[in-house]
């Protein structure tokens, strides 16, 4: 998936910092449906821009109150994912935390035309916008033993 970019020398560019949560409560998961390009229409994890001065963490927290109305609680990090082509609008790295429900019905916000639980075993990576079917699959690692974390060029 990664393709060598040529960058000159004066350029500095930095890639964006962004979240994503999953939310599960081991069977299921929270997916939100993408209002906005790209990828709009599809299903994706709920997540966002990590906005300046603001902690990753509560960035999660944040992004993922906006797009489900759930309040969550991080309950690890499932890993950071960092290929320069995941995501088509720049090169965004993502800290993608595992979080759970505290609350409430879920419900799409935001920038999400919806949301609502999924059953695991019904889902298709495939079908997952983004990175976000390799999200999954790691999810599913990590359910297994949740000592595991994973990154994008980390063998599987």
């Amino acid at each position: 998936m990664t393709k060598n970019r040529p960058r000159e020398k004066s350029e500095w560019q930095n890639p964006n910092p962004t979240v994503d949560v999953v939310i599960t409560d081991g069977n299921r998961v929270v997916l939100i449906q993408r209002a906005n390009e790209p990828f709009k229409g599809q299903w994706v994890f709920p997540g966002g821009f990590v906005e300046y001065n603001e902690r990753v963490e509560d960035a999660a927290i944040r992004e993922a109150k906006e797009e489900t109305s759930l309040d969550i609680k991080l309950v690890d990090i499932l890993g950071v994912y960092s290929d320069p082509d995941r995501d088509p609008r720049a090169h965004n790295i993502s800290v993608v935390f595992v979080g759970r429900s505290l609350n409430g019905d879920v419900k799409g916000g935001d920038d999400a035309a919806a949301a609502e639980w999924r059953n695991l075993k019904d889902l298709i990576p495939d079908d997952l916008a983004f990175d976000h079917g390799l999200i999954l699959q790691d999810l599913k690692s990590w359910l297994k033993d949740a000592s595991m974390s994973f990154w994008s060029s980390k063998e599987r």
